[in-house]
């Protein structure tokens, strides 16, 4: 059966970000100063992060926020992507759902990620700012916030997680082109790496680590902000784009999605897809179903406790009231880079918490055995973060196929595996495991965290 491909015209795009928090019957709880404990306003964040993303960050007023001109203009350079039904993943499956994904791999740089790094880049130059930070798991986000930095004229220095650049990395020769400076973490170039290395020789790294150097760098040079891939309020209000385009293109296909599945580091591209459709439950009555896949390996959705904890190892990030792990959890060295993170944003965290979504963990030889499916019906290589998502489809496809439901399942491919092949390679040759964390792991990394 022919492939059904929805693209937007230029004219069609959505000209406003969508700010769920105006919807949401329960607010998400504040970010507050770990030493007084009470809520941080704009002017607290400002020194950190561009001034008008702390400002959206904390805004519980505006259901939708305008994009600024000049980033529309960068958007139409590859937007919209393309919604596609999956027909030949159905076929393999043999089942009566409608599969459809938003493929977001077509994007510059092969992620999602660009949505947002344009966005802060822009904020940031608009200020002032000449340079910018970061940190990164798998790359995706270090090369595009590096695309992004060199677009709006700013200089990018970009913290990856050393074991993940160990694994990719062409992805820190990607951001190198784009002129950034890479760093592994942890690092000795900063306090906060030198202290963790200090402890642990041997650390692998993790995006707290990197975070903690980032914003490390971002609070000691002048000129300077902090940019985030992930987590925060302001990234996911970016990122949906994404499920804006969807709606549109489900409605040219004449389908509604009863599923909407993406797979969860943080929460950029589940919130990208999810809440523009989310808005629908909240307001208009429907039920549609909202699924994270996580890794099996990271389990902060179905396995951590909601607490006030810090976004990075260090604790230099404000506390955030999220499910966590932990901030000083080890994740194991898994393929899925952007997956290795110890909390969820704070936005998902109170969806979470009022039974607006769930998330389930994927092992990783699951999630890779999705993925080589997927490839070989569809002829794309998923990057492994996006095979969490595809494992999540195939679970709820085939529970179709034993019911007879002829569910629409929708889910974002944030992103292509063309740099992940070593990992592909191991999957061939019988080199990948599992990884499960024991519970004894999870208490004892949550007895560090500071609580309320």
């Amino acid at each position: 059966m022919k492939q059904k491909r929805f693209i937007l015209q230029e004219n069609e795009l959505p000209t406003a970000w969508y700010n769920i928090q105006a919807d949401m019957p329960t607010k998400p709880m504040p970010p507050i100063h770990p030493a007084t404990r009470q809520p941080l306003g704009v002017d607290d964040l400002a020194h950190i992060f561009p001034r008008e993303c702390c400002v959206q960050e904390l805004d519980t007023e505006h259901d939708f926020i305008p994009i600024p001109e000049e980033v529309l203009d960068k958007y139409s350079f590859y937007r919209s992507t393309p919604l596609v039904r999956a027909y030949a993943l159905e076929e393999a499956l043999q089942t009566p759902a409608h599969i459809y994904f938003k493929n977001e791999s077509v994007n510059p740089l092969g992620s999602h990620k660009i949505n947002s790094a344009l966005a802060q880049c822009y904020y940031a130059k608009q200020e002032g700012t000449t340079n910018v930070t970061t940190e990164t798991g798998a790359g995706q986000w270090g090369a595009a916030l590096a695309y992004a930095a060199r677009v709006f004229d700013l200089e990018a220095a970009v913290y990856q997680v050393k074991i993940s650049m160990q694994q990719k990395p062409y992805r820190s020769s990607i951001m190198r082109t784009f002129g950034a400076a890479v760093t592994g973490s942890p690092s000795m170039s900063t306090r906060a790496g030198k202290d963790i290395i200090t402890r642990d020789p041997h650390h692998p790294g993790s995006l707290g680590t990197a975070i903690s150097e980032a914003v490390e760098l971002a609070t000691t040079t002048p000129n300077c902000k902090y940019t985030l891939g992930s987590v925060l309020n302001h990234v996911g209000l970016h990122q949906t784009i994404i499920g804006l385009e969807a709606e549109k293109q489900m409605a040219m296909a004449g389908e509604y999605p009863d599923v909407v599945i993406a797979c969860f580091g943080g929460g950029s591209n589940f919130g990208g897809i999810a809440f523009p459709f989310m808005r629908h439950n909240l307001k208009d009555g429907r039920h549609t179903e909202f699924i994270a896949a996580e890794p099996e390996s990271c389990p902060k959705l179905t396995r951590g406790e909601f607490r006030y904890d810090f976004g990075d190892e260090a604790g230099y990030t404000p506390l955030l009231p999220m499910f966590t792990l932990g901030h000083t959890f080890k994740p194991a060295n898994i393929h899925a880079g952007g997956l290795r993170y110890h909390g969820a944003g704070m936005i998902i965290s109170q969806l979470l918490k009022d039974g607006l979504m769930r998330g389930v963990d994927i092992p990783q030889l699951e999630s890779f055995d999705a993925g080589m499916l997927f490839a070989r019906t569809e002829g794309i290589i998923p990057a492994p973060e996006s095979s969490h998502a595809i494992a999540a489809t195939i679970r709820e496809a085939l529970k179709c196929k034993q019911t007879g439901e002829e569910k629409v399942i929708l889910f974002n491919l944030s992103g292509h595996g063309l740099i992940d092949m070593s990992a592909y390679d191991q999957y061939l040759n019988g080199d990948l495991m599992n990884y499960k964390i024991s519970d004894a792991d999870i208490e004892r990394t949550l007895q560090g965290v500071p609580g309320e």
